[in-house]
């Protein structure tokens, strides 16, 4: 039934909610409760005074009756139907539903909104318990310190009667070890605190450079236009706090230079407006290739693109060199993602493209068009193997992806994807039922 239809249900609904009875709603709007009854049964159109006095008798807004719950909930309602992966939940009834109970449809829109909140927080302690250099120093140095305490006190509960010195010896070690836990528990919970307040969790030289990235919305117009250079806004940059990840962020932005004298600011716009967003065309014309092409598309500005884009960039190892993460495709920090990626099955076939529309599991139900091409590092070599990585680049498909093109199901990284039957998985989710 189309959501302009249900706007009798939805008065029935409010009314029921309110505890107004038919007859009296009837009479305050001034007309019979027969015809409110055909109303509210979808039997009789509405509009007009008569439904901004309906509207004001039950305390709504009138765009509440007509319109029901907004887009974004109805598109909830689906996403949390597609994340189900059942056939029982009867989507194309989701603005029925949602304008027949509006309270519950709530719910379940909230329920949904949890859930997929929650699965980011797991993903993400996860990837840190796994990745994160200081949390695994900290515990180490917890875990160390409490087997030397638990060695000394063995000593001491086992051993008999103890030379005056040796005992001295090993009380002046138990206290010394125990108030290095300490110290060293207040540091690991006082890390945790502030990283719990705080979602910047660099680490890593490749993690600064995302978030100087970041910072700067991926594109840097002093560079564009010739008028800065990369070195003072490197040692500018609060976000690279260490040599490793300056010397990074120099060979980022070298890239970025050699891409935006490749393709103007201007000149790509232009050629975007005139052929779309199509990388094959946009090299075609500028003469360049489909890394380069994918890299300037992550750089551009907003205001040039129809959509914000992602980027991920990986070696032949399948190790993360760098994202530029998409709303609502998860990218884990560090190695470990879904082999079923584009970006990984591109290693396969060099320098050809590949696209597929994907839809990342336990996220929702919105599709992305990933593009990948894998190209050797560097001029190849008689003697010498070629140094090959990859590059993808995420397009969010407009209207969530609705049609009826073949989408490969992809997630995140295995231990936080809820598909079992898959031929790619390493290790149990920890979302698994049961687990």
């Amino acid at each position: 039934m189309a959501r302009d239809t249900l706007t009798g249900s939805r008065i029935r609904e409010r009314r029921t909610i309110k505890g107004v009875r038919q007859a009296d709603l009837a009479r305050k709007v001034g007309i019979s409760a027969s015809y409110l009854n055909l109303i509210e049964h979808n039997r009789r159109r509405i509009g007009g005074k008569l439904l901004i006095d309906i509207a004001s008798v039950l305390g709504v807004e009138p765009s509440m009756l007509t319109e029901g719950a907004e887009a974004a909930l109805i598109a909830t309602l689906r996403e949390a139907a597609a994340d189900a992966a059942t056939p029982l939940a009867e989507t194309d009834r989701a603005d029925e539903f949602a304008g027949r109970f509006p309270g519950w449809a709530e719910v379940l829109a909230w329920s949904h909104h949890r859930i997929a909140s929650l699965e980011r927080t797991v993903e993400t302690l996860s990837d840190r318990l796994t990745h994160d250099p200081r949390l695994a120093a900290s515990l180490h140095e917890v875990l160390s310190t409490a087997a030397a305490i638990r060695s000394t006190a063995s000593i001491l509960a086992e051993t008999g009667e103890l030379e005056p010195e040796w005992r001295d010896r090993f009380h002046r070690n138990l206290n010394e070890d125990s108030a290095r836990l300490a110290d060293s528990s207040k540091a690991l919970v006082a890390y945790l605190d502030d990283s719990e307040a705080n979602d910047d969790r660099r680490g890593a030289p490749q993690e600064e450079v995302e978030a100087f990235m970041a910072a700067h919305g991926h594109h840097f117009p002093g560079l564009e236009r010739g008028a800065e250079l990369p070195d003072p806004l490197i040692e500018a940059a609060p976000e690279l706090t260490s040599r490793a990840a300056r010397q990074v962020a120099r060979a980022v932005l070298a890239q970025y230079q050699a891409d935006a004298a490749a393709m103007p600011l201007t000149e790509i716009t232009g050629a975007i407006a005139s052929v779309g967003l199509d990388p094959l065309a946009l090299a075609a014309r500028f003469g360049a290739d489909l890394p380069a092409v994918f890299r300037r598309i992550a750089a551009l500005p907003a205001e040039v693109l129809p959509d914000e884009v992602g980027l991920v960039i990986c070696d032949a190892s399948g190790s993360i060199l760098f994202r530029k993460p998409l709303p609502g495709f998860a990218l884990p920090r560090h190695g470990e993602s879904c082999p079923l990626w584009p970006l990984f099955s591109a290693l396969n076939r060099p320098l050809v493209p590949i696209r597929r529309r994907v839809a990342q599991l336990g996220r929702s139900a919105a599709h992305f068009d990933c593009l990948a091409v894998a190209w050797p590092d560097g001029q190849p070599d008689f003697d010498r193997d070629p140094v090959y990585r990859s590059i993808m680049l995420i397009l969010p498909v407009a209207g969530g992806g609705i049609g009826g093109e073949q989408v490969q199901p992809v997630g995140s990284s295995c231990r936080v994807c809820p598909r079992s039957a898959c031929a790619a998985r390493r290790e149990p989710s920890i979302l698994s039922e049961g687990l």
